[in-house]
């Protein structure tokens, strides 16, 4: 194995849903005692429904491959294939249920933003943390030091407490930390897609040199096709726990687009609990329902603007919130953005309904999808993010003669700001 880095044999991982409900004692003691009252569970989100505790889940599904030294794998498969347990297992963060996983060296990873800070600590003092816990001596890190500080671009924050960053400076900071440490294996779990364009484009060089100079493996997971081309040299594909490729990254990337894009194009969508945001801290909003105004509104003329209506529903009043639209490409590329910033509104307890119109009139023609998310500001004036539909909502962009004559800059998507979203809110007065 001294040309293998990573060695996965037949690994599977299976949950029981249900078994665990509650993120507290108190938690699982109010769900038990609403159970056996014949009431509703507390702890449920809106609209999602209680497993039973002897329902189980396959996440993996006997998987096995390689990784050599100095490869660049490239980790693609729609929300909820399994790409986010294989690399958990892979770093220990849980066991498999079945299976094995044989490293040679040591791992730096990156599974979440600001995975392994402290968020009391500031970014000179989680540096330090960081380093111990891969095992270098103060020394080690104090002579890294300057490097990682410059490449993550927060020097002039570097001795303010984390939880004050941004999610792009946890982003930048931790993966300078894991860039510059010494590791065999590095793993990135689609956190670049917080960061900008530019630092985007620097960490992807600097994983590529890496592993050409320093001979260091790289799992790379992201929706981000361009730079999957970019860093990949070798790509698997999951689909519902099952490895169903191994192999050149534009047959896998072929592979995945229609999985990724189920080109649905409706003119209402009705948003299920599993659709919506996972890992959203809050279950006070739900985004229920999106519909385009016109009928066959998900055919924008090119030049046109998109009208639509949206459903929230709300167990609270709330004030300062606003929507926020993210465009993608076919192959999932960021492409801009647009929000109600200038427009906040309350929320009312109960079913909330808008109307709508945001930019596309600078749009190509193609096939796009929407990030829908609903944000507000928490009490120390922060943007707060409460609920996203991720690429779930599909529109086409069709040609115009008259703006025939409109070209796209490559170079401004993912950076292009759309101007500001119109929001009006039909049943509160507001």
């Amino acid at each position: 194995m001294s040309d293998i880095a990573l060695k996965v044999s037949h690994v599977s991982k299976e949950y029981r849903l249900g078994a665990i409900g509650g993120a507290t004692l108190r938690g699982e003691l109010q769900s038990k005692f609403a159970k056996l009252r014949g009431k509703e569970d507390p702890n449920l989100k809106i609209g999602e429904k209680a497993h039973e505790k002897n329902e189980r889940f396959l996440a993996l599904d006997d998987i096995s491959f390689e990784v050599k030294k100095g490869e660049r794998l490239g980790i693609l498969g729609h929300n909820g294939a399994g790409k986010s347990t294989l690399l958990k297992l892979i770093c220990r963060v849980t066991a498999p249920t079945k299976g094995e996983i044989c490293m040679n060296g040591r791992i730096t990873s990156m599974l979440e933003v600001g995975t392994g800070f402290h968020g009391e600590l500031t970014g000179r003092e989680n540096v330090y943390l960081n380093g111990a816990i891969l095992g270098l001596s103060k020394a080690e890190i104090a002579e890294r030091f300057d490097r990682i500080v410059e490449f993550s671009e927060v020097g002039q924050f570097i001795d303010t407490p984390v939880k004050r960053y941004s999610s792009g400076m946890n982003v930048k900071l931790g993966f300078s930390v894991a860039a510059h440490l010494d590791s065999e294996i590095m793993i990135m779990d689609e956190v670049l897609a917080v960061g900008d364009m530019s630092f985007q484009k620097k960490c992807i060089d600097q994983m590529r040199k890496a592993a050409e100079d320093e001979g260091r493996t790289i799992l790379y997971v992201s929706h981000n096709m361009h730079t999957i081309r970019e860093l990949c040299d070798r790509c698997i594909v999951l689909d519902h726990g099952k490895l169903i490729f191994d192999g050149d990254p534009e047959k896998a990337i072929e592979l995945y687009l229609p999985k990724a894009g189920e080109e649905q194009y409706m003119e209402r969508w009705l948003f299920s609990p599993d659709q919506r945001h996972q890992n959203v801290p809050s279950d006070l909003f739900a985004v229920e329902m999106f519909q385009f105004t016109e009928k066959g509104g998900f055919d924008i003329p090119q030049g046109s603007n998109m009208n639509f209506f949206l459903r929230v529903r709300a167990k609270e009043d709330s004030h300062s919130m606003f929507f926020r639209m993210i465009y993608y490409d076919k192959e999932d590329s960021q492409v801009g953005m647009t929000d109600s910033k200038t427009e906040d509104f309350m929320l009312k307890a109960g079913e909330n309904l808008f109307e709508g119109t945001c930019n596309t009139a600078l749009l190509a023609p193609g096939k796009y999808k929407l990030k829908l998310e609903l944000c507000g500001y928490n009490l120390s004036g922060a943007e707060y993010l409460y609920e996203s539909i991720d690429r779930i909502v599909h529109f086409c962009i069709t040609e115009n003669k008259e703006h025939r004559n409109l070209r796209w800059h490559h170079s401004w998507w993912g950076e292009c700001d759309f101007g500001e979203m119109t929001i009006r809110h039909l049943n509160s007065g507001n």
